[in-house]
């Protein structure tokens, strides 16, 4: 009986680290993280509704798209400043910095720690 408890024991360990050890690994507790990812998950289905939104109707929702895009970029970039092993910084190459697009989004898009 005494070893069933000891596994029961060794696999509540083993399964409170799989909730702890990536928040720890960024600096945060379960519940910040819980809560950076939640409003940032938000975030960004309400900017994809704008953004379909937009594409039905191109005269609504002009700019939200972008402005949810560089919104989530400083907020995940103010996360990656306050862990620095994962920011990775791109420079923009020649053809984009004179194609006219938004460079400073394109700019956040390429230093995202997606890529």
């Amino acid at each position: 009986m005494g070893s069933f408890f000891q596994i029961l024991s060794i696999g509540a360990v083993a399964m409170l680290r799989l909730f702890t050890e990536h928040p720890a690994s960024v600096g945060e507790s379960y519940f910040q993280h819980l809560r950076f990812a939640a409003r940032t998950g938000t975030t960004m289905l309400i900017g994809g509704a704008a953004c379909f939104v937009h594409g039905l109707m191109p005269f609504l929702c002009t700019t939200t798209g972008s402005r949810t895009i560089r919104a989530l970029a400083a907020r995940v970039g103010g996360a990656q400043a306050r862990h620095p092993a994962g920011l990775r910084l791109v420079t923009l190459p020649v053809a984009v910095r004179d194609s006219g697009l938004d460079r400073q989004a394109v700019g956040e898009s390429l230093n995202s720690s997606a890529l």
